[in-house]
């Protein structure tokens, strides 16, 4: 069976790789075009072009191309384009998806599942069909999501389990997909700055959650400041008087949003601690680095 793979971040590496591991003949992948990645750089392929020409294997960022190669199948992975009809007529098509169809169909499943506070997620093999992720199930698993995971270890986690289906199914056949139920249809649009905006009266939860997602950010004496990750708080702790971590107020631990310490920051039910920060213009950084030159004890984010 020859096939074409379609896929550009690094979440659609690992299956590239198992197929080409396992002696598929992976006849073509067809990635994103090279850009730069940072200022003044040079242009970079995309992880998954990397990966092909490291294992030998032809690569173009034309979809037209997939047409040429006298494919059996294409395996279509995060590839963040729409598959033209001319492509999905010529050879069928399967989608290895991040989420439990048809929940979160779309750009950005796993950081959706995150934000929304889904206790599971997982992964669904699918036929490529018109529609946005409309297609017809082959198989699917479920996958718990810890209350500490991090968009970046889910992504990791599910792309190996996601190789892995995608292999059981070549080898033991697609069989019949199942029709996607309409019940408990959601939409996975593209996390945007403003969905990672931390705001001073958020809950201990909801800025959990966007630092969970990443690129998390506020704003600190009219500059922005990326919270990069967190440290539990406890509720009660010995050397940090109990009214200061448990439902503070104005009076015992100062307003939403206000610095009570170098690393810990009052929300609207609670406190977290800051563990690493980017300050605008620098690099990340260890909180008690930052706030050794910024001494924020007293001021608010958002401000």
């Amino acid at each position: 069976m020859r096939i074409v793979y379609f896929g550009s971040p690094r979440t659609a590496v690992a299956p590239l790789v198992a197929l080409h591991e396992a002696g598929h003949d992976v006849a073509l992948v067809i990635s994103g075009s090279d850009k730069r990645r940072g200022r003044g750089s040079a242009k970079t392929p995309t992880p998954v072009k990397a990966a092909a020409l490291e294992l030998g294997l032809d690569v173009s960022d034309d979809m037209a191309d997939a047409l040429e190669v006298g494919a059996d199948l294409g395996v279509v992975v995060a590839y963040g384009r729409i598959i033209p009809n001319e492509i999905l007529a010529a050879f069928p098509l399967v989608n290895i998806h991040f989420s439990l169809l048809p929940r979160w169909r779309g750009a950005a499943p796993i950081e959706r599942a995150i934000l929304a506070g889904d206790t599971e997620t997982g992964v669904c093999l699918m036929e490529v069909a018109e529609g946005l992720d409309t297609g017809d199930v082959y198989r699917r698993v479920e996958v718990p999501i810890d209350p500490t995971d991090t968009a970046t270890e889910l992504h990791e986690r599910l792309s190996h389990l996601g190789a892995q289906l995608l292999l059981s199914a070549l080898d033991e056949g697609l069989g019949d997909p199942e029709p996607q139920s309409e019940v408990g249809l959601t939409y996975a649009s593209k996390v945007t700055t403003d969905d990672r905006r931390i705001d001073a009266n958020m809950t201990v939860e909801d800025v959990d959650r966007r630092v969970r997602v990443g690129g998390a950010w506020t704003t600190f004496r009219g500059r922005r400041l990326k919270i990069i990750s967190l440290r539990d708080v406890p509720t009660v702790s010995s050397d940090v008087d109990a009214m200061s971590l448990a439902e503070p107020t104005a009076e015992s631990a100062g307003e939403p949003g206000t610095f009570i310490s170098g690393s810990r920051i009052v929300l609207s039910d609670g406190v977290i601690e800051v563990v690493q920060v980017q300050p605008e213009g620098k690099p990340v950084m260890d909180v008690a680095a930052w706030a050794n030159g910024a001494d924020p004890v007293g001021d608010r984010i958002g401000s």
